[in-house]
């Protein structure tokens, strides 16, 4: 190799002002050029051997050359670039095969490790010499060029991101709505675009100045960031302007829930060196496709709905549109109602009988909530109970219904009634708490009812994440005696191999398949397995939704054990159901 057989001038200080031969006078001056240039000179074989490392790696890359040599030079190439950098040294071997002179390969950028373990930008441009007996190797000439890429870097962000709060930027926005709006049209869903607006921010800045207004938009990113879903887009515009972008909407219920999610952020106060700040937001909010189908437009209705947010006192949102606004108008007083009532224990709880098909007897209730807002009337349980789940709310409603149904029973019993079982339906983020046991015992302790006339209803879903976890709080409840049934069986998505692993007591057959087994062969034939399979199990199956005589003479055929619906009662307050109780405690009779 030429370049590790220089030798050295012994003669330090004489430098080129020594009589050589022409030869040897060409070969130092090489030398010291080579030794003294400020790139990184270095030959490395086909298979990436280092053979020669200029002194200048020192001074670049804090390596001294005999550390390097030997060494394979992809060891120290980052490994998201090593593939780049092998391609080319292999185009080098192939055409070292077929060529008889030197040829410059494609230069090329790569990072290489320094000593002090960060990662230096290189560009290289690399000569083929493979094919010279003297080299035999690859020489490369690499420049660092680490402050040209952070430069480059620094452009590029600053061209699409805000340098204050390190959110997007308008630019940056654009592209991805634009792109969102092509995704959205190819899986046929929804999106929104909100434009929000902080309110008297402008009062802050100027009394506060300018230093603590940054620091509070800063906080402002943050908290909007925190409220958004993973694949949303938050991005400052400018001033105390941001846009954010929800992709893959579902429900508009999603876009409430988001939004008031940010106002209810942003009334937290902000502490900043000595200062507590409290600032509030108005938001105007758009979606496709109702409201338009390209970019440009959608935000300028969110823009129109921000300016009716404003005109209608702020610290609230609005759609562009007058339907959404009812909607989200009603499903804030829907929210405060609900708030309002489980703060009050306002809540009212209906139980509707079950029936023993055998005996014709009322063997049991199911709680059910029920919700009479003064405001708003009558509520569905379709609409108060997902919102509860929704707005945090439902851990206490469900303690709630559990508490009043627990005392409700016991005070039927001091009454002298016969022990009835009581089912009460539990909801997945309830039992999912870690203290879901204890609560349960709590509440049957203090109003004194017995484990064994209490039944708890899971759905499929609950029972089946997290089985080991699961199967062990049910064993807990069953151990205390308490009784364990899956409601709505056959709507969720049980395995039988699980299934049998679970401490329960009963299945509900879902009132869905109830409903048609008169008339359609597929639901009788579900309808039927179902009851196969539990008796297999040793569980007992409860029909939900029965209406009809043909429904009750079918399931009595196939030996259903109960029965609940409308032929026997509707769900009703505790004083009808007293009353039918003490009238008719026999429902149906066995000759009927």
């Amino acid at each position: 190799m030429v370049l590790s057989n220089f030798r050295q001038d012994p003669d330090e200080g004489r430098g080129l002002e020594m009589s050589l031969s022409p030869l040897h006078e060409g070969e130092s001056l090489f030398r010291l050029l080579i030794e003294n240039v400020s790139d990184i000179v270095t030959v490395v074989d086909a298979e990436g051997i280092l053979h020669y490392e200029s002194p200048s790696v020192e001074r670049l890359l804090g390596y001294k050359p005999e550390e390097l040599t030997g060494k394979n030079v992809f060891e120290y190439i980052h490994p998201d670039d090593a593939q780049h950098v092998l391609a080319v040294f292999t185009q080098g071997e192939a055409h070292s095969r077929t060529a008889s002179r030197s040829k410059v390969l494609a230069p090329i950028e790569f990072r290489f490790k320094h000593r002090n373990g960060t990662w230096r930008f290189l560009e290289a441009v690399s000569n083929n010499l493979l094919h010279d007996p003297n080299v035999k190797g690859i020489v490369v000439n690499c420049r660092d060029i680490t402050e040209r890429k952070l430069n480059e870097e620094m452009i590029r962000y600053m061209a699409y991101y805000d340098t204050l709060t390190h959110l997007p930027n308008r630019p940056l926005f654009n592209d991805r709505l634009t792109l969102a709006l092509a995704q959205a049209h190819r899986n046929q869903q929804m999106l929104a675009v909100m434009l929000l607006d902080l309110d008297q921010f402008k009062t802050i800045n100027d009394t506060l100045g300018h230093d603590v207004g940054d620091h509070l938009l800063k906080g402002v990113a943050e908290r909007l960031v925190n409220c958004l879903r993973e694949g949303d887009t938050v991005a400052r515009l400018g001033g105390d302007e941001f846009m954010l972008l929800l992709p893959g909407i579902t429900q508009v219920e999603d876009v409430h829930r988001i939004a008031q999610k940010i106002l209810n952020a942003l009334k937290l106060a902000f502490h900043f060196d000595g200062h507590e700040l409290h600032i509030t937001a108005s938001i105007g909010i758009s979606l496709y496709p109702s409201d338009s189908k390209d970019a440009e437009t959608l935000i300028k209705k969110a823009d129109t709905a921000l300016h009716r947010a404003k005109a209608q006192g702020r610290n609230n949102y609005q759609f562009n549109t007058q339907t959404m606004n009812a909607k989200a108008l009603e499903r804030l007083m829907l929210e405060s109602s609900l708030r309002r009532a489980l703060e009050r224990g306002e809540l009212i709880v209906y139980y509707q009988p079950q029936i023993d098909v055998r005996t014709g007897k009322v063997i049991g209730m199911e709680a059910l909530a029920r919700f009479q807002s003064p405001q708003l009337g009558e509520i569905s349980p379709t609409k108060f109970i997902p919102l509860a789940e929704e707005i945090g709310l439902i851990v206490p409603l469900d303690e709630g219904i559990l508490r009043a149904a627990c005392a409700q029973n016991k005070a039927w019993q001091n009454a002298g009634f016969p022990p009835l079982r009581m089912a009460v339906n539990m909801s997945t983020r309830h039992f999912r708490d870690k203290g879901f046991v204890d609560t349960v015992m709590r509440i049957l302790e203090e109003t004194g009812l017995h484990p064994n006339d209490l039944e708890l209803e899971l759905t499929e879903s609950i029972v089946m994440e997290n089985t080991e976890t699961t199967i062990s709080m049910l064993r807990q409840l069953k151990q205390a005696g308490i009784h364990l049934s899956i409601d709505d069986f056959g709507t969720g998505y049980s395995s039988l191999s699980y299934l049998k692993r679970f401490p329960l007591d009963a299945l509900k057959i879902d009132q869905s398949f109830v409903r048609d087994i008169s008339t359609d062969p597929d639901a009788a034939a579900i309808t039927t397995a179902i009851i196969a399979m539990a008796h297999g199990l040793k569980l007992k199956v409860i029909a939900e939704g029965v209406e009809t005589r043909e429904q009750l003479i079918f399931l009595r055929r196939h030996y259903c054990d109960g029965m609940q619906g409308y032929l026997f009662g509707k769900p009703m307050p505790a004083d009808v159901f007293t009353q039918l109780f003490q009238k008719k405690p026999h429902l149906i009779h066995r000759g009927r």
